[in-house]
This record gives structure tokens, C-alpha cells and sequence, in this order.
């Protein structure tokens, strides 16, 4: 009940409408006791109707001092000066335009406030020489009561501005750390995403052409067929375990298995070269001839620069099964350089990865273009090159390069992407 009372209370129309009438009202009361007391015997007019109805037109305006400050002041401030003029002791209503003054300049600020501030001095003045002060007396008093009347608002007004700004840079703030961790989170789906279609589309393909070969010579060759089912077998299983080590990575610690149960589990490493002749048996398996040449002195390689070398060569057998069509060969070329490595797979298929292979004879395996985007992502994290395309004598080929040092090698592991390298189809 009372917090709803005070938060109606705390309505500036309805506090400023309160605060105006009970002013008002301690004026009559207090003008009619000063009056009985002093300002008869002084001399001073009594404080009767015409006294009272002044008074209200001094102090009821300040009802909308919040709305319209000027307003409010201009009418405070005549009231006084027709209270004054009337023959009225005047001090019993000076208050409320000192009351609108500080509220303009509060509020209303610059010019206008110094203006304001003018007319309350003067009108203080005929009020302190109707009163029957010295001129010295009437300047000195207002110029206190102004001055420090000034100087509080004023110090309130830069107060209420530097918190204004305050909170206008907390939300800025606010709104590009919210920016920053959707950016972090979509990176993060970038990256999750990347790593799901390398491992996925890879064994799929490898599993499709598999299931296919094993149906073709079920009939002729039912040793060839079992062995293609066994081979299904397999890929199925390695698929598996890539798939339980990455959403091990990614899974969050519960309730049920705290965190140092987690990381307890054995983990396992991440894809590198030494795997490429595993990757190169399960295409064999599926139909493809691979050859693996290595050139150059193999020196160890960042984590990330080996998970990139691997990501792109596995993308590029996927792609080999998906769109070769005939049996096809699949040459794999890696030269360990100084400083950087280089790569060049080329297959003698139709040359085409895409939808079109099926109308060109090849398995028609639908792809989605995603993988070749995620080869150029990794190789721009790392500052590095590659180029994928038909070749003109037939079939496709995939070359890269990337570099083992410079300013790409900041990232580690699935970074932000940067802006080096390029990325040609």
C-alpha cells in the first residue's frame, strides 16, 4: 500500500500540485499571524481577501514549475510584484520566486536561466525598498539570496547532466558488450559449425560410397560386397569417436558430472598430418585411389596450422567422392617449406563440385557449399592462401599455402577471423 502511495506521490505533477497549495497555505497563515502580531501596529495594510488572493497568484503557479518553469516564474514573479505594489508587506512571498528561479535554472539552463535570474534580482530589489530597506540593504540581500539560489541549481543542473551522461555511456556499454558476445557467439556457432560438416560430411560421402559399392556387387562378388559392409563398419565407428571428441570439447560440466569428472575423461587429440594416411585408407576403401607425396623436411607444426592442413585435404577427398562419378585418383602433395606449408590435391574427376555431376554420370551426392567457404575461413585465419577450381585438362584441384609464421599465427585454434589472405574459386 505505501509503496504505491510514494510512487504516486513521487509524480512531479501531482508533488509540485502538493508542495504549490501547502505553500500557499503557509502563507495565509503566516501573513495573518504576522499581520495580528507586527505589521499592524507598523502600519502595514491588513492581511484580509485582496491579501490572500494575491498570495495564491504568487504560490499556485509553482504547481507546474516542472512542466513549464517559465511559465510558472512569470506568473510567481508579477503576482509578487501586484502583492508588492498593492501596499502589501512583501516579504511573506518572497520564497516562491526564488523557488521558480532555481527550478529554470535547473532545467532550462543558459540564456534564459541568467534572464531569470535578472528579473528575480530586480524584482527582490523593489521589494526590499517597498519593505523600507536602504538600497545598500536591498542589492545585498539579493544578491545573497540569488546568488546562492544560482550557484546550488547551477551545481545541480552539471550534476544531473554528468549523470545523464554517465548513464548514456553505460548503455553504450552495456549494448557493445552485448555486441561483443554475439559476436563471440556467432563465431563460436561459425567454429562449431566448421568443425561438425568436416567430420559429418567426410564420413558420410565415405559411407555413402561405401553402402553403394557393397549394394553394386552384392551379387557378383559377395566377398567384395562383405568386405565394402565391413568397411561401412568402420567409417561408421571412426565417424563415432570424432563426434564423441568434439562434443566432449563442447559440452558443459552439469550437476550430474561436475567439471573435474569431465576433464578427467580421456580427450582426444585434434586431427593432424600423422592421420592423413587413415583419411587416405577409408577414400581407398570408398573407391578413390589416394597417393600421398610429402616433400621437404617435416619439421612440428602449430596445432592449428596441422588442424588447417588436415581440414583442407579432408574436404578436398570429400569432395572427390562426392562429385567424382567414375572411379577416380586422388594425388595429395605436401611440401614442408621453411616457412611456410604447401598443399595441391588434384583429382581426374569431372571436375565440377557441385549439383551438377549427377546430369555428368557421378553419384549426384548434393553439397551445400558450406565446406569450401570453411577452407577459405581456415586459411585466412592463419594468413595464409589457397585456390580451388577445375583445371583445364580435366578433374579438380585444391592448393594452399599456409604460412608457419607472421601475424596470422596470433590466432590459436578457431579464432576471430582476420582480414589476410585471399580466398579464390
Amino acid at each position: 500500500m505505501w509503496t504505491g502511495t510514494w510512487r504516486f506521490l513521487r509524480r512531479s505533477a501531482v508533488t509540485d500540485a502538493l508542495f504549490a497549495m501547502v505553500l500557499a497555505a503557509v502563507t495565509v497563515v503566516y501573513g495573518r499571524q504576522t499581520y495580528a502580531d507586527d505589521y499592524r501596529a507598523a502600519g502595514w495594510p491588513s492581511f484580509g481577501a485582496a491579501a490572500i488572493a494575491l498570495s495564491m497568484l504568487v504560490n499556485l503557479p509553482l504547481a507546474v514549475r516542472t512542466r513549464a518553469p517559465l511559465t510558472a516564474f512569470a506568473l510567481s514573479c508579477a503576482g509578487l510584484l501586484a502583492y508588492t505594489l498593492a501596499g502589501f508587506e512583501p516579504s511573506v512571498n518572497l520564497w516562491a520566486t526564488l523557488l521558480a528561479c532555481y527550478t529554470v535554472v535547473l532545467r532550462v539552463g543558459g540564456r534564459r536561466a541568467g534572464l531569470v535570474a535578472a528579473a528575480t534580482s530586480g524584482t527582490w530589489v523593489v521589494c526590499g525598498l517597498a519593505a523600507g530597506l536602504s538600497g545598500l540593504l536591498a542589492v545585498a540581500q539579493t544578491v545573497i539570496a540569488v546568488g546562492l539560489v544560482w550557484v546550488f541549481a547551477a551545481g545541480q543542473r552539471q550534476l544531473a547532466l554528468r549523470n545523464a551522461q554517465l548513464r548514456l555511456m553505460a548503455e553504450r556499454l552495456r549494448l557493445e558488450q552485448e555486441l561483443r558476445a554475439e559476436h563471440a557467439a556467432m563465431a563460436e556457432r561459425v567454429r562449431i559449425a566448421r568443425e561438425l560438416h568436416d567430420v559429418v560430411a567426410h564420413h558420410l560421402s565415405a559411407l555413402a560410397m561405401q553402402a553403394g559399392v557393397a549394394q553394386y556387387l552384392f551379387a557378383s562378388d559377395p566377398q567384395a560386397a562383405l568386405a565394402a559392409v565391413g568397411q561401412v563398419g568402420t567409417t561408421s565407428r571412426e565417424a563415432l569417436d570424432e563426434m564423441r571428441g568434439l562434443l566432449r570439447v563442447l559440452r558443459v560440466p552439469s550437476a550430474t558430472q561436475p567439471e573435474e569428472e569431465a576433464e578427467g575423461e580421456p580427450m582426444h587429440p585434434a586431427p593432424g598430418l600423422d592421420q592423413l594416411e587413415g583419411l587416405a585408407r577409408r577414400v581407398r576403401a570408398a573407391g578413390v585411389e589416394v597417393e600421398v607425396r610429402v616433400a621437404g623436411e617435416r619439421v612440428p607444426l602449430p596445432p592449428g596450422i596441422e588442424l588447417c592442413a588436415f581440414r583442407i585435404v579432408q574436404e578436398a577427398l570429400t569432395n572427390t567422392l562426392k562429385h567424382a562419378g567414375r572411379p577416380a585418383a586422388v594425388t595429395v602433395e605436401l611440401d614442408h617449406r621453411p616457412h611456410a606449408l604447401a598443399g595441391r590435391i588434384v583429382d581426374d574427376g569431372p571436375g565440377r563440385p557441385g549439383g551438377a555431376d549427377a546430369a555428368a554420370g557421378g553419384p549426384g551426392i548434393p553439397g551445400t557449399g558450406f565446406g569450401l567457404i570453411g577452407v577459405g575461413e581456415r586459411v585466412r585465419l592463419y594468413g595464409g592462401q589457397v585456390q580451388a577450381g577445375p583445371r583445364a585438362e580435366g578433374g579438380f584441384e585444391v592448393a594452399f599455402t599456409l604460412p608457419l609464421t607472421g601475424p596470422g599465427l596470433r590466432a590459436e585454434g578457431d579464432a576471430e577471423l582476420s582480414e589476410r589472405g585471399t580466398w579464390k574459386i
